[in-house]
């Protein structure tokens, strides 16, 4: 053990959790060969070989299961000492990760994001705004929006909104098609929708919702589905804080198709008590609840 780098922990749960050198490397703005040099050291100091070697990446051997629930360990108690040491500090800098939605992502909260830089001038934020959910336990991001609150896990939850979701199209699209009274003139149209097997969280698989459809142009990506709805394509479920930001959007049987969903702030039980996790996770929370709204529109 006279050769056992602690800091080369910190290496071996970034390979743990991205599965490849390139993928830790990335994250741990590293070069590939450093991190692969640190898990080889790690290795050779433990005795032990801790991951298979495989053409499609690394995957943990039985010890190095093992080791990984320890590494997660002492990464919270680092984690516990940095916040204990932040909170009596009152400067507020460094790096905040948001993983969100695409749709919450770029259409609602990176127009309003450059106010947390205001309050925070020394704080670095990034934002994640993909069609995927984030692993907090894996790092991916330090807080997250998610579509559900998670049933497992160290995890802390809070509700932001619900939000309404409903069918839209041009004006021009609905002027140039057979008119839409009911549910059932739905089926002479064209819809836009999501690829099934894309789908990333089943909240989003609301198509038996709106009645006996399928969709003609589907796309993994929320906001190239808005775009070609703006563009004519056809009709489109959308959440209404995006569409009633674009005027050229009308709303289409809004009192027969609607739907609700909930959008939740999440965060790990090992980052929440960190300053600038806090201060972000309420800036969210705060820039939601004003702009109610926005999401449930009467």
């Amino acid at each position: 053990m006279a050769d056992f780098n602690w800091n080369d922990l910190r290496y071996f749960l970034a390979v743990a959790r991205a599965g490849t050198l390139t993928t830790a490397a990335q994250r741990l703005r590293a070069d590939h060969s450093t991190v692969s040099r640190r898990i080889t050291a790690l290795e050779e100091a433990l005795r032990v070989t801790l991951f298979e070697r495989r053409p499609s990446g690394f995957t943990l051997t039985t010890q190095g299961e093992r080791l990984k629930d320890t590494a997660e360990a002492m990464e919270s108690a680092a984690f516990l000492a940095q916040s204990m040491v932040a909170d009596g500090d009152s400067s507020l800098s460094g790096p905040v990760r948001i993983g969100a939605p695409e749709g919450f992502g770029s259409c609602f909260l990176a127009p309003r994001i450059g106010g947390l830089c205001d309050r925070h001038p020394d704080l670095e934020v990034q934002l994640v705004a993909m069609p995927r959910v984030f692993s907090l336990s894996k790092r991916e991001a330090d807080l997250a929006i998610s579509l559900s609150c998670p049933q497992e896990g160290r995890l802390y939850a809070r509700k932001l909104t619900d939000y309404r979701l409903g069918l839209y199209a041009t004006a021009d699209y609905l002027d140039a098609h057979p008119p839409i009274g009911n549910r059932a003139a739905l089926a002479s149209h064209d819809f836009i929708g999501y690829i099934d097997d894309l789908i990333f969280a089943p909240e989003l698989d609301y198509i038996e919702a709106i009645g006996t459809i399928t969709p003609r142009i589907k796309s993994s990506s929320l906001v190239a589905q808005m775009k070609a709805t703006l563009a004519g394509a056809g009709l489109c479920m959308l959440p209404a804080f995006i569409a009633r930001s674009e005027p050229a959007l009308v709303p289409v049987l809004q009192e027969e198709v609607t739907i609700t969903r909930s959008f939740w702030l999440i965060v790990h039980e090992d980052m929440r008590s960190m300053a600038r996790i806090a201060v972000a996770a309420d800036f969210i929370a705060e820039t939601v609840r004003r702009e109610q709204g926005l999401f449930l529109p009467s």
